[in-house]
């Protein structure tokens, strides 16, 4: 029976994850204790979004959730504390920031939190939270038309992956005298067992029961795969050998792995890990 074995969370995008043992699902994508998935983003003096990309320590940048407030923890970096409830008063800075294709306004978290990202990452940026008021839209021909919002994610509020489809690359990658990577080399909010490599990309719906999530568009990859999430260091990038055999899956121009989704059922129900599910199949 296919199993849900794996849940994580993003408070900051493009910095490490939270895996968690249960989650509560939204319209936005997975929240834990009052901390939803890419609820703060950093972003440079223009406003646009950082990311492991250009930044590879972010991956060092470790979030956990404590009473009322994130702790954000770095190497040789004093931990620093954000209160949950902190920026959403009334005149709070509101620049408008970049993120693709979308521009929004965004909660700024102010100068000590900027002084603190600027000196770990060795460039000014600032740390700003999601707007309360602000609406991000998948892309609706994804999502059946419907409007389906999102926060500071790539595009979408959800990233499925299996974890044959992650065995079946490391069984290719030691096939060329590759080491094995780990899942969070690809960022996933769920991770499902007991199902066939990649059989994600075929499901019309992943039914928890209460919950139903529908994956809507294969995840096209960046070299962030190839940035080690415990070290922050770059070393061989997988899409070399992910090209062999998963370039221009369902359509989309690039090598995908993994299925962005979205929450058809189940707003503010739990997913727990170890939890069973059935995939219906959309063939």
């Amino acid at each position: 029976m296919p199993i849900l074995s794996e849940l994580h969370l993003y408070p900051i995008k493009s910095c490490a994850g939270i895996a968690l043992r249960e989650a509560t699902t939204t319209e936005a994508g997975l929240m834990h204790a009052g901390v939803g998935d890419r609820l703060w983003m950093l972003v440079d003096e223009r406003g646009h979004f950082l990311t492991q990309r250009e930044h590879p320590r972010m991956a060092l940048i470790t979030p956990s959730i404590v009473t009322g407030a994130l702790r954000v923890d770095a190497p040789e970096m004093a931990p620093l504390f954000i209160a949950l409830d902190a920026h959403l008063e009334r005149g709070a800075a509101q620049p408008e920031v970049v993120v693709w294709r979308d521009r929004l306004p965004a909660l700024d978290c102010g100068e000590d939190i900027a002084a603190w990202f600027s000196r770990f990452l060795g460039a000014r940026c600032r740390l700003v939270r999601f707007h309360p008021h602000a609406r991000r839209l998948v892309n609706r021909e994804r999502s059946g038309g419907r409007e389906i919002g999102t926060l500071f994610a790539d595009g979408y509020p959800m990233l499925v992956i299996s974890q044959a489809a992650l065995d079946e690359l490391n069984v290719r990658l030691g096939a060329i005298g590759r080491e094995p990577l780990p899942m969070n080399r690809f960022r996933p909010n769920l991770v499902i067992d007991g199902v066939e490599a990649h059989e994600e990309d075929h499901a019309a719906l992943l039914d928890f029961g209460a919950v139903r999530i529908k994956p809507v568009k294969p995840c096209p990859r960046c070299p962030i795969p190839s940035i080690d999430q415990l070290t922050g260091v770059k070393g061989p990038d997988p899409l070399d050998v992910l090209r062999g055999y998963r370039e221009g899956i369902g359509g989309i121009n690039g090598i995908a792995f993994g299925m962005n989704a979205i929450l058809e059922e189940g707003n503010g129900e739990v997913l727990r890990v170890g939890q069973e599910l059935s995939l219906e199949l959309d063939f």
